[in-house]
């Protein structure tokens, strides 16, 4: 699949690739769904909470005997039964509402979500987030660009960077987020996705696992080459000095 790409003057610049593995995966909304309720769930706090029975204000006195004036039992006035009293086994802002899900089902629901976006042609590409210090430049990138203005926007970018954080979270709607934060609630909530081009491939290899062990497998590679290199080369150092040695010594004889 391809997008449209974009230099960081508006102007459009050929396309960009997206790999099959994370935007033309199978959608499942099963997952998708079941990782948005647990975003939304963990986001949540404790705000409902009730007075204890301490916590009332009035006197502890018991308001008459227990006995003999054929009334009800009766303690204080902090009676929950009374009015003005606490709430019996009421809320106490410590409730947790903390959800989880396995990482290959959170993956598979980022990757769906990716791929539903991408079908949908919500994601666009940006050659590389140009260097600004004002607002008013970050807008003027945005109205060069094919997005609606007042519409969420999500910016992705392939490491942390400050400059495109401050020039554009006083603008409505946008967001800029790392590559490797990418998560369903944002990439399903937002009208336009602008992927800058390193973006890309920092999602491949970050959620991507035939990537990943690619990565790491050429990683591992290029070790054992270079350990194999070491040891020859010892190996030959030792081997010459040996032979010096033993040369000086028929020498001496």
């Amino acid at each position: 699949m391809t997008i449209d790409l974009y230099t960081a003057t508006g102007t459009k610049q050929g396309t960009l690739t997206l790999p099959a593995s994370l935007f033309a995966a199978p959608i499942s909304q099963g997952l998708m769904h079941q990782m948005v309720v647990m975003q939304q769930s963990n986001r949540r706090g404790a705000v409902a909470s009730t007075k204890s029975r301490g916590e009332i204000r009035g006197s502890t006195r018991k308001l008459f005997a227990q006995k003999g004036t054929g009334r009800a039992r009766r303690g204080s006035v902090r009676s929950p039964v009374l009015r003005g009293g606490n709430k019996a086994f009421g809320p106490q802002k410590n409730a947790n509402f903390e959800k989880s899900m396995p990482r290959t089902m959170r993956r598979r629901a980022l990757v769906s979500s990716l791929s539903l976006q991408a079908q949908n042609g919500v994601i666009i590409g940006l050659k590389n987030f140009p260097e600004i210090d004002k607002t008013k430049d970050a807008l003027t990138l945005l109205n060069k660009l094919p997005v609606e203005i007042g519409r969420k926007v999500l910016i992705v970018v392939p490491e942390s960077n400050a400059q495109a954080i401050l020039t554009t979270r006083n603008i409505p709607n946008v967001k800029v987020i790392q590559a490797r934060y990418l998560n369903p609630v944002d990439v399903l909530g937002a009208r336009h996705i602008v992927f800058c081009e390193a973006s890309v491939k920092v999602a491949e290899e970050t959620f991507c696992k035939d990537a990943k062990d690619a990565k790491e497998s050429e990683d591992a590679k290029e070790t054992r080459a270079s350990t194999k290199k070491k040891s020859v080369t010892g190996k030959a150092k030792t081997s010459s000095a040996s032979s010096a040695s033993s040369a000086s010594s028929d020498s001496s004889n």
